[in-house]
């Protein structure tokens, strides 16, 4: 997973938080430029930018028109999961890290990571599936995954 420089972030919170609101539809060079217009960045920059998000998978682009609109590739919180996961990967024990990870979370947070493992525990195990099926985390729960029985 690529790790984002400070104005591809500051281009990838535009797409994921929505130009203008719109977090399903994307923005055009234009609309990210304007919604950075703090930065006086030129309209040249944030094309270069999107298109370097673009080459590197970040995001995706369709003609509309004479221009690009751009589309968040993964949502944030996808993202986010994704650098955790390769943080792991770094070497050392994975195990050393998950439990100083877990000693460093505030009570809220074990909470919500807590009840991520007893669904994934539950879906792993359920009908037609094994172990070491993947589980999407980042989709929020349905009515079944609620059920006092998951």
């Amino acid at each position: 997973m690529t790790r984002l420089g400070d104005l591809e972030r500051a281009v990838m919170d535009v797409l994921w938080d929505g130009a203008s609101g719109d977090t399903e539809g994307g923005a055009t060079v234009r609309e990210v430029a304007d919604a950075l217009a703090a930065r006086e960045l030129a309209y040249t920059t944030v094309m270069t930018v999107l298109d370097r998000l673009a080459g590197k998978g970040m995001v995706e682009r369709e003609r509309e028109g004479r221009a690009w609109r751009y589309r968040a590739a993964a949502t944030r919180e996808a993202h986010i999961a994704q650098l955790m996961l390769d943080a792991l990967d770094l070497g050392g024990s994975r195990d050393a890290a998950l439990v100083r990870f877990a000693r460093s979370v505030t009570g809220t947070e074990a909470d919500v990571l807590r009840a991520a493992l007893n669904a994934q525990a539950g879906r792993a195990t359920g009908p037609g599936r094994q172990p070491t099926d993947p589980v999407d985390a980042t989709r929020e729960p349905t009515p079944v995954d609620k059920s006092p029985d998951r």
